[in-house]
């Protein structure tokens, strides 16, 4: 973690193992993959996680600034908000959404292990159609906050132990949810937030408030990471489970990976920057994506597109708007 640089040594006497640092990856080091670190005290305490280097790679270009509004659209199981969170400091926030519960469940067990989700929130959602803006808490422009009264209750600190009541509502809301087909209009499921997230003190009525894309441009997110669920396909582990998922759903993935692209274009803030990353090597998920997404979004500028990083990497692409 960034901050225990100093105690490289002293990791390394316990775990019995030379930390390698990895030379195209600032502030990462790689590990003998024997070496089991779940019960290190240095891993307990926080001071390392493991954190696979794509995923790291596309975390580095955003260049994520304290301050910054950050936006992870599939974002279990949890080590790249850690990280996004280390490297934004004391301001700013970071929103986590996935459409996986139980993935997502994961993430807010990661950021409490870690003590890092004081400026997080994490929603159950679809990142295609996520609209939620992010909360500048610093801010008091009138264009950002809604402008009809506000009749319903506001959020308290959060904490995992909610009252019966509270618990029996959410249990129930579920439960509805399951039994008819998500649509659009539906809130996404709020299951974390830290003290300083800016939802601490909100209603209801301004959580949920979506932006217009009038709004977007000056209220939208200053960077955005769409790290999208792929094929897998730069691993034969991964490839083989089609064997039992059916290789029909391979063109599904491709095109939820544009949908996603889409959206989290649409919620950056024009000068903002956003990343789309795979871990596939096929060029129907990453050079295909991006040329449809540049025909679609002539205000989009590509910053960067880097194929082939390491064996491990396939395709980070970086785009700005304007």
């Amino acid at each position: 973690k960034p901050g225990s640089e100093a105690e490289i040594e002293g990791i390394e006497a316990e775990i019995k193992c030379k930390l390698e640092k990895v030379n195209w990856l600032p502030g990462f080091y790689s590990l003998r993959p024997d070496i089991l670190i779940a019960n290190s005290k240095s891993y307990l305490d926080g001071k390392i996680y493991g954190i696979d280097a794509a995923s790291g790679a596309a975390v580095s270009v955003l260049n994520i600034s304290p301050g910054d509004h950050v936006l992870d659209l599939c974002a279990a199981p949890g080590a790249k908000l850690c990280m996004m969170l280390d490297l934004l400091g004391d301001s700013g926030s970071v929103t986590g959404v996935d459409v996986a519960r139980h993935r997502l469940a994961a993430c807010r067990t990661m950021l409490q292990k870690y003590s890092l989700g004081d400026r997080c929130r994490l929603f159950v959602a679809d990142g295609t159609t996520f609209s939620l803006a992010p909360l500048r808490v610093d801010s008091r422009s009138r264009s950002c906050e809604s402008s009809f009264e506000e009749k319903d209750e506001r959020f308290r600190e959060w904490t995992s132990r909610r009252p019966w009541k509270e618990r029996k509502r959410a249990a129930k809301a579920r439960e509805t949810m399951s039994l008819q087909s998500v649509t659009t209009s539906e809130n996404p499921e709020l299951i974390f937030y830290g003290r300083h997230s800016g939802v601490v003190g909100l209603s209801k009525n301004k959580l949920y408030k979506t932006m217009s894309d009038l709004e977007v441009s000056s209220c939208g997110y200053d960077k955005v990471l769409v790290d999208a669920e792929c094929t897998h396909d730069g691993s034969v582990k991964h490839i083989q489970k089609f064997e039992n998922w059916g290789w029909t759903t391979l063109q599904r993935r491709v095109l939820d990976a544009l949908k996603l692209l889409r959206n989290g274009f649409r919620l950056l803030k024009v000068g903002g920057l956003l990343v789309y990353s795979t871990c596939s090597l096929t060029v129907a998920q990453n050079e295909d994506i991006v040329e449809q997404f540049l025909k679609e979004n002539a205000s989009a500028e590509n910053r960067l597109f880097v194929a082939a990083l390491q064996p491990r990497i396939s395709a980070v692409a970086c785009f700005t708007t304007f």
